[in-house]
């Protein structure tokens, strides 16, 4: 017996609250993304870890409240508690390869490809092991094509916002990175979501697993948690809004001091530099002629 799906039983409310989520985790994490480019090689793996858990959890948290507003007529849903568990770390590991592999080797060429699918396919893996964890009394079927397209929208969009957040050029540029990374993960989701068939066996309840409200609203808490967290440091951190260094160094030439730079703001800086020594001479006279 074919099931009667529907994803939107609430409406337009779950579609953009997770992509919200979903664009929510990819500023944090793309911002930090671009802060590790600006800051010492001892600072860099923490803000890029910082960063791998917080696009992780925006695609978990977008991809679970989603799944909130999905229902098959026919019968129950249940989730299986630990490979929804598991689905997280999948995502924060996958990501996290990717990025470190572009903030380590820059955004460019052969790292930024290589980075960019290995985060399209965390998303990717995330999203259908999410699905996995569906328990109900019949099985998931999958149209190929769908599935192939869906994966291919999500490496294609990743590396767009990895290449977006490597440009370091401030704030506006990872807003759109953000957006677009909202865009891989959102697209991603209900193209899969596209591709999905329900066959059933039964109306009977699964023996195993927790009701979608049981299991899910309390689970959404800690990423919520740690969203609004990793926020905050990123809101605190000096080089938010700016994108760059707050300091410019100054050209020092041989046997002259250099005087330190003075930051303005982004767009405009001053620069103190040493000022040329004159030699004064008196005024030739008859005498000293």
């Amino acid at each position: 017996m074919q099931g009667t799906v529907d994803g939107f039983s609430y409406g337009l409310i779950t579609p953009l609250v997770a992509y919200l989520m979903a664009c929510l985790g990819g500023a944090l994490g793309l911002r930090c993304t671009t802060r590790s480019m600006l800051v010492a090689q001892s600072w860099r793996p923490g803000w890029l870890a910082l960063g791998s858990a917080a696009i992780g959890s925006g695609i978990w948290t977008m991809h679970f409240i989603a799944m909130t507003g999905f229902t098959v007529e026919e019968t129950p849903i249940r989730y299986d508690k630990a490979m929804t568990f598991a689905s997280l770390a999948v995502a924060v590991v996958m990501v996290g390869i990717g990025i470190f592999i572009v903030g380590y080797k820059g955004a460019r060429g052969t790292a930024l490809f290589t980075g960019g699918t290995i985060t399209g396919l965390g998303i990717a893996s995330m999203h259908y092991l999410g699905m996995a964890s569906m328990r109900l009394d019949g099985v998931l079927e999958y149209h190929t094509l769908t599935v192939a397209a869906s994966v291919v929208i999500a490496v294609c969009a990743a590396t767009a916002a990895l290449w977006a957040a490597g440009q370091v050029r401030g704030l506006l540029w990872s807003v759109g990175a953000s957006l677009v990374m909202g865009l891989a993960v959102s697209g991603m989701h209900y193209t899969g979501m596209a591709a999905l068939r329900v066959h059933l066996h039964g109306t009977t309840a699964p023996a195993s697993g927790d009701s979608p409200a049981a299991l899910l609203a309390p689970m959404l808490i800690g990423p919520l948690a740690f969203l609004l967290l990793a926020g905050v440091v990123v809101m605190f951190d000096p080089l938010m809004v700016m994108g760059r260094p707050t300091v410019v160094p100054v050209e020092q030439k041989p046997g002259i001091p250099a005087h330190p730079a003075v930051h303005r703001d982004s767009a405009h800086r001053l620069q103190f530099r040493p000022r040329r020594t004159v030699e004064h001479r008196a005024p030739r006279t008859p005498q000293n002629r």
